[in-house]
Protein backbone atom coordinates (compact mmCIF):
# COMPACT_ATOMS: atom_id res chain seq x y z
CA UNK A 1 0.00 0.00 0.00
CA UNK A 2 1.19 3.07 -1.16
CA UNK A 3 -0.34 6.49 0.25
CA UNK A 4 -0.18 9.44 -1.83
CA UNK A 5 -0.33 13.06 -1.17
CA UNK A 6 0.22 16.24 -2.97
CA UNK A 7 1.40 19.18 -1.54
CA UNK A 8 0.49 21.05 -4.06
CA UNK A 9 -3.43 20.21 -4.22
CA UNK A 10 -5.87 22.42 -2.98
CA UNK A 11 -7.38 19.30 -0.92
CA UNK A 12 -6.97 19.21 2.34
CA UNK A 13 -3.64 16.51 3.22
CA UNK A 14 -6.19 14.18 4.99
CA UNK A 15 -8.63 14.27 3.01
CA UNK A 16 -5.62 12.94 0.51
CA UNK A 17 -5.10 10.39 2.72
CA UNK A 18 -8.35 8.78 2.84
CA UNK A 19 -8.74 8.96 -0.80
CA UNK A 20 -5.64 6.99 -1.60
CA UNK A 21 -6.33 4.62 0.87
CA UNK A 22 -10.29 4.33 -0.66
CA UNK A 23 -8.75 4.01 -3.83
CA UNK A 24 -6.62 1.14 -2.79
CA UNK A 25 -9.75 -0.63 -1.84
CA UNK A 26 -11.60 -0.21 -5.24
CA UNK A 27 -8.65 -0.96 -6.81
CA UNK A 28 -8.25 -4.43 -4.79
CA UNK A 29 -4.80 -3.62 -3.34
CA UNK A 30 -6.58 -3.95 0.02
CA UNK A 31 -9.20 -6.00 1.47
CA UNK A 32 -11.48 -6.70 4.31
CA UNK A 33 -8.89 -7.67 7.11
CA UNK A 34 -5.73 -6.02 5.75
CA UNK A 35 -4.25 -3.90 8.40
CA UNK A 36 -3.08 -0.37 7.53
CA UNK A 37 0.02 0.90 8.85
CA UNK A 38 -0.28 2.50 12.05
CA UNK A 39 -0.91 6.36 11.81
CA UNK A 40 2.65 7.34 12.90
CA UNK A 41 4.67 5.66 10.57
CA UNK A 42 2.57 7.13 8.26
CA UNK A 43 2.80 10.02 9.13
CA UNK A 44 6.69 9.79 9.26
CA UNK A 45 6.53 8.47 6.41
CA UNK A 46 4.74 11.50 4.61
CA UNK A 47 6.75 13.95 6.70
CA UNK A 48 2.98 15.26 7.98
CA UNK A 49 0.62 15.26 11.83
CA UNK A 50 0.28 12.12 13.18
CA UNK A 51 -3.14 13.38 13.75
CA UNK A 52 -3.70 14.39 9.86
CA UNK A 53 -3.40 10.69 9.58
CA UNK A 54 -5.67 10.20 11.91
CA UNK A 55 -8.54 11.83 10.76
CA UNK A 56 -7.85 10.81 7.81
CA UNK A 57 -8.59 7.16 9.21
CA UNK A 58 -11.55 8.04 11.60
CA UNK A 59 -12.63 9.48 8.17
CA UNK A 60 -12.31 6.48 6.36
CA UNK A 61 -14.63 4.59 9.66
CA UNK A 62 -16.94 7.18 9.39
CA UNK A 63 -17.80 6.08 5.76
CA UNK A 64 -17.43 1.98 7.25
CA UNK A 65 -14.45 1.43 5.48
CA UNK A 66 -12.05 0.69 8.47
CA UNK A 67 -12.73 -0.49 12.06
CA UNK A 68 -10.50 1.25 14.42
CA UNK A 69 -9.41 -0.77 17.48
CA UNK A 70 -7.33 -0.15 20.57
CA UNK A 71 -4.02 -2.40 19.66
CA UNK A 72 -5.35 -3.54 16.45
CA UNK A 73 -4.92 -0.50 14.53
CA UNK A 74 -6.98 0.35 11.72
CA UNK A 75 -8.18 -2.76 9.70
CA UNK A 76 -10.30 -2.78 6.55
CA UNK A 77 -13.71 -3.50 7.00
CA UNK A 78 -16.00 -6.50 5.85
CA UNK A 79 -18.22 -3.23 4.34
CA UNK A 80 -15.23 -2.50 2.16
CA UNK A 81 -15.53 -5.58 -0.14
CA UNK A 82 -18.62 -4.24 -2.35
CA UNK A 83 -16.09 -1.53 -3.47
CA UNK A 84 -13.97 -3.54 -5.64
CA UNK A 85 -17.05 -5.48 -6.46
CA UNK A 86 -17.87 -2.01 -8.08
CA UNK A 87 -14.53 -0.82 -9.47
CA UNK A 88 -16.07 -1.58 -13.15
CA UNK A 89 -19.22 0.22 -12.96
CA UNK A 90 -17.39 2.98 -11.77
CA UNK A 91 -14.75 3.30 -14.54
CA UNK A 92 -17.96 2.83 -16.54
CA UNK A 93 -19.70 5.34 -15.45
CA UNK A 94 -17.03 7.82 -15.30
CA UNK A 95 -15.72 7.09 -18.83
CA UNK A 96 -19.51 8.17 -19.92
CA UNK A 97 -19.91 11.39 -18.28
CA UNK A 98 -16.47 12.11 -19.99
CA UNK A 99 -17.76 11.24 -22.87
CA UNK A 100 -20.87 13.02 -22.58
CA UNK A 101 -18.93 16.22 -21.61
CA UNK A 102 -20.07 16.40 -17.21
CA UNK A 103 -17.12 17.04 -15.57
CA UNK A 104 -16.26 14.85 -12.24
CA UNK A 105 -18.00 17.89 -10.22
CA UNK A 106 -20.66 17.59 -11.77
CA UNK A 107 -21.04 13.51 -12.11
CA UNK A 108 -19.91 13.90 -8.02
CA UNK A 109 -22.81 15.95 -7.28
CA UNK A 110 -25.53 13.75 -9.51
CA UNK A 111 -24.26 10.64 -7.50
CA UNK A 112 -24.54 12.21 -4.20
CA UNK A 113 -28.33 13.48 -5.00
CA UNK A 114 -29.22 10.39 -6.26
CA UNK A 115 -27.95 8.39 -3.22
CA UNK A 116 -31.29 6.79 -1.15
Amino acid sequence: MLIRIDSDSPAAIFDQVAASVRSDIVAGRLSAGDRLPPAREVAAALDINVHTVLRAYQQLRDEGLLDLRRGRGAVVSASAAPLADLAGDIHRLVARAAALGVSPTTLASIVKETTP
